[in-house]
């Protein structure tokens, strides 16, 4: 059981950089003028990782907790989801979503 909870704590981090680079995968591939491009596929997931310091991470200033902390990883991870879909990367949207939801599934029943 050791083994899994410490795997599952890799996939939890690689699920959160996977949310970031999902955001600016969506970002550069919007059919959009070339500095908006570029605006998106790096502003956005600055957005998303300085919304997870404050907000996400174990150190946060301002954490959230409970419903408020479900809502804020549903959108956070969301986010990811969406950027892939909306980029035509359905099948990596549809997987994302899934790993996330196992993943925090786990992590809420082992309280990681």
């Amino acid at each position: 059981m050791k083994t899994a909870k410490a795997a599952n704590l890799g996939v939890l981090f690689a699920i959160e950089l996977g949310a970031l680079v999902a955001v600016g995968y969506g970002g550069f591939t919007r059919d959009i003028a070339t500095p908006l491009t570029w605006l998106l596929g790096l502003g956005a997931p600055v957005v998303l990782a300085v919304l997870w310091g404050l907000c996400g991470s174990p150190k946060a200033k301002y954490k959230v907790r409970g419903a408020g902390r479900v809502g804020f990883e549903v959108l956070w991870f969301g986010a990811g989801v969406v950027a892939l879909a909306l980029a035509g990367a359905n099948d990596w949207a549809l997987v994302f979503a899934l790993v996330c939801v196992a993943s925090k599934t786990l992590a809420v029943v082992w309280r990681q």
